[in-house]
């Protein structure tokens, strides 16, 4: 596990020294939107086609995003009541405190979730991933997140049609149906083919840890201390409910271990988009985003060896 994190974050320090050094002449924010545009709608399409072509959705296809939604749902309403009482110490806008209540929540299920889980519990755990993220985290992201994002910056809500229509036209979702549609017809692909799909798919690990560090900041803001309470809830108590909730439903084994992983994991990337969308604290929301990652180096080892010790 040390291993594996210490080449993570190798690879994230080449990221950061991109955007440093413009290597290139490139922008950063250029070339990390040009590569996540392509695993977004074309390595992780491929990677889930792979995965649901190879094995079908079975029962924990439903527990695994019932552990994640209600992970999520509970630590955005601790998240909420802590920051509603600490808003006049803190002195946070609700720009800023829309940022915390969605940082302590939605974490880096995919991004770093996917190669940290495949790396532990080998790739066969890659399908309790995507259960977890496509199925759950991202409709909530785009249902709720948004709607906390938008009320609290741009003062109106987001349209329901809207928000499924963002969720429905996900290139990833559309390679789950293909893989399920393809195996459930008994429909045998060319080799050529898998090979592509799978050629394809191990581009996503190492594109979406570089892309991590080309996001990473450090910026300067006078609410630092705010992001502390978001940290805590999102790295510690995040993987304690996970752990409540997957065993209360009977989830086992490396499903539900993969589910406490998935909830430790640190504060989403994409939440930077969420928060220039809809006119939140940006620069608050990187460094949150860059102190759970850094921290997450050390709470994600133990979380791993408390649950497979």
């Amino acid at each position: 596990m040390h291993d594996t994190l210490l080449s993570f974050g190798l690879i994230i320090l080449s990221g950061i020294v991109f955007r440093r050094l413009r290597v290139g002449g490139l922008d950063a924010n250029d070339i990390r939107q040009a590569i996540n545009a392509c695993v977004l709608n074309l390595f992780v399409p491929a990677l889930c086609l792979r995965i649901f072509y190879d094995s079908m959705l079975d029962f924990e296809a439903v527990l695994v995003p019932i552990v994640s939604s209600v992970t999520i749902l509970l630590t955005l309403a601790m998240a909420f009541l802590l920051y509603r009482l600490l808003e006049r110490w803190f002195k946070i806008s609700p720009a800023e405190r829309a940022v915390l209540i969605i940082g302590s929540a939605f974490g880096n299920t995919t991004f770093l979730g996917l190669p940290v889980i495949s790396e532990v519990f080998g790739q066969g755990a890659a399908r309790y991933v995507l259960y977890y993220d496509l199925f759950s985290t991202t409709p909530l992201l785009w249902l709720v997140a948004a709607q906390i994002a938008s009320v609290h910056g741009t003062g109106k809500g987001v349209r329901l049609t809207q928000s499924i229509r963002t969720i429905a036209l996900l290139p990833p979702i559309w390679g789950i149906a293909g893989g399920v549609a393809l195996k459930a017809a008994n429909v045998s692909l060319p080799a050529f083919v898998l090979k592509s799909l799978t050629m394809l798919g191990n581009l996503v690990v190492p594109l979406m840890i570089f892309s991590i560090g080309l996001a990473i900041t450090l910026p300067k803001i006078k609410h630092a201390w705010a992001v502390v309470p978001a940290a805590i809830i999102k790295l510690a108590l995040g993987p304690v409910i996970a752990f409540e909730v997957a065993g209360g439903i009977g989830l086992k084994g490396v499903a539900m271990n993969s589910c406490i992983v998935e909830a430790a994991m640190p504060t989403m990337v994409v939440s930077l988009l969420i928060a220039a969308r809809y006119n939140l604290d940006v620069t608050l929301c990187a460094l949150l985003i860059v102190v759970t990652t850094a921290i997450s180096f050390i709470t994600l080892p133990i979380v791993v060896s408390l649950i497979t010790g």
